[in-house]
């Protein structure tokens, strides 16, 4: 047998046995001394990897935090209970891309699979926000057309969200001292929380409020169609031209789906331009998230079409967006730049060696994993030479901190950044470079991620040798040219404007509203700084 061979058939079995040993275990009590190690090693490890680690917390209060957390680690505890006291001591550094990941039930792809072909699960059925510490529906996407957008989740199976919203606050933390991230995604994690607490269902009980009617009703797994009938769409035999046309339309939709982002869990593009007005002044960017597909041949095309329609005002929508690619801001950038630029600061590595900790080999199909371990050394010798000490005697990791062009197609018009909680990670940094050289007016709420940068770009996960609890780590402290003097807060927007509860009900969007009228009347004043 081929080496190559042999290697896939070792990875597909490896992953498949470390499954079902992970299940088998999930419920084991460790005992008190075996966490403690456990403990002794996540506080090693951060140390070792996070460059930023006391940014916002003294390494006094954080060994504090880890010392008083073995006192209190006195009896034998699941897994799951022990990621319920590790969690706070993590999250009190406030590094936001760092999160401990509870221990859940594993399933291999088959698994996965299989419960894809069953459907949506019940709890995805729904968009929720949080409105005064009341979860709502914003979005009904059920075959119960009766259950109106503002119901309010009241309970699911007996459980009222507000409790497991307040108690994973504790376990999850927004960059700094930001407190617009944790509002806004409490809607969106919901469902994460309440799988990590009852597993995954095919079916719950929902209680929910409507002004003065509360309905109580079962939802169960939807199953997929087009029919919006609840029954699988049965494929019908196609003739040689039908298949023919429908190979041409799949070829056309893959590199649109490529092009633009299409995001196959929420089932929409990630990048989308459109233009508003009978003669094209007003062009609308909505970026959801920088990743998926790619993103360059968007932006060339999308901003030689606005220089095609002499648009005069470009409002970029980054409302929600998690962050993803730095390279895609670098590039989205160089468009909406007014001149030649430096994007980020030299970024921040522990070590010479400390990136060497990346999951190089997570992720890709068996074949692209054997390939991996084939280039290795590469990856690993070319890592290593890209490290160096500054004179400072910090070590630097260089990328996209040169400076750059603008491109020939840069947009000169106004331009509005919509913004919001939900704006985190690589969309902060973007719009730390907008509003710092005042390119563009914000609108909307304070980001969900910071201002002066964040440790990010490569983020492995530390296994703990004894629970097997994994934490997210970043390795890289990536800062945005410009800053601001406040840490810890995010970018604050120009024109403070908050939806409510009432204007998911009503459908409207009050920050493109205010921009629209905004642009009209023609009153707003310049960016300025915070």
């Amino acid at each position: 047998m081929k080496p190559i061979a042999v290697i896939f058939i070792l990875l597909f079995l490896a992953g498949c046995s470390s499954i079902k040993s992970h299940n088998e275990h999930l419920n084991d009590l460790i005992v008190a001394k075996k966490l403690q190690k456990d403990v002794d090693y996540a506080h090693r490890k951060l140390e070792k990897l996070h460059p930023k680690l006391y940014w916002y917390i003294s390494k006094k209060e954080l060994d504090h935090k880890f010392d008083s957390l073995k006192t209190t680690i006195t009896t034998p505890m699941t897994r799951f209970a022990f990621y319920k006291k590790l969690s706070p001591v993590i999250s009190a550094v406030r590094e936001g891309h760092m999160y401990v990941y509870p221990p859940v039930k594993g399933y291999t792809k088959k698994q996965n699979d299989s419960i894809k072909k069953k459907g949506i699960g019940p709890l995805s059925q729904f968009e929720y926000e949080l409105f005064d510490d009341k979860l709502y529906v914003v979005k009904n996407k059920s075959y119960d057309k009766t259950i109106k957008v503002g119901s309010e989740v009241i309970s699911v199976n007996g459980i009222n969200p507000g409790n497991y919203i307040k108690e994973y606050n504790h376990y999850y933390t927004s960059d700094g001292f930001n407190t617009t991230l944790k509002k806004n995604f409490a809607g969106t994690r919901f469902g994460t929380f309440f799988t990590y607490e009852s597993g995954m269902r095919d079916s719950l009980q929902f209680a929910f409020q409507y002004r003065d009617t509360i309905k109580t009703t079962v939802i169960k797994r939807r199953v997929i169609d087009t029919a919006g009938l609840g029954k699988k769409n049965i494929p019908k035999k196609l003739t040689a031209l039908e298949k023919s046309n429908k190979k041409a339309t799949e070829k056309a939709l893959k590199k649109k789906r490529e092009k633009y982002g299409y995001d196959d869990n929420l089932k929409v593009f990630n990048r989308s331009l459109r233009f508003i007005e009978k003669d094209s002044s007003i062009a609308v960017m909505k970026i959801r998230g920088f990743t998926k597909g790619y993103p360059n041949d968007f932006y060339e095309e999308s901003f030689r079409k606005i220089k095609e329609c002499q648009s005069k005002t470009l409002i970029l929508d980054l409302r929600n967006n998690g962050g993803g690619r730095l390279n895609e801001i670098v590039d989205l950038y160089s468009y909406m730049a007014d001149s030649t630029f430096v994007f980020i600061d030299e970024s921040e590595v522990v070590s010479k060696t400390s990136l060497f900790h990346i999951d190089y080999f997570k992720g890709g199909s068996v074949p692209f994993k054997a390939l991996k371990i084939i280039f290795s050394p590469l990856f690993y010798g070319f890592t290593f030479f890209k490290v160096h000490q500054s004179d400072d005697g910090k070590y630097r990791y260089s990328m996209n901190s040169k400076p750059r062009k603008i491109k020939p197609d840069a947009f000169k018009g106004k331009i509005y950044v919509l913004i919001n909680g939900g704006s985190f990670s690589a969309s902060s940094i973007l719009s730390s470079n907008l509003k710092g050289s005042k390119r563009a007016f914000f609108v909307g709420e304070e980001t969900g991620g910071t201002y002066n940068g964040s440790v990010a770009g490569m983020l492995p996960l530390v296994k703990l040798p004894e629970s097997g609890i994994k934490i997210r780590v970043g390795l890289i402290f990536i800062a945005p040219h410009y800053k601001t003097e406040e840490d810890g807060r995010g970018i604050f927007p120009d024109k403070e404007i908050i939806p409510t509860l009432a204007d998911r009900i009503k459908n409207v969007d009050p920050e493109m509203e205010w921009v629209l009228d905004d642009i009209k009347t023609n009153v707003a004043p310049t960016a300025v700084t915070h």
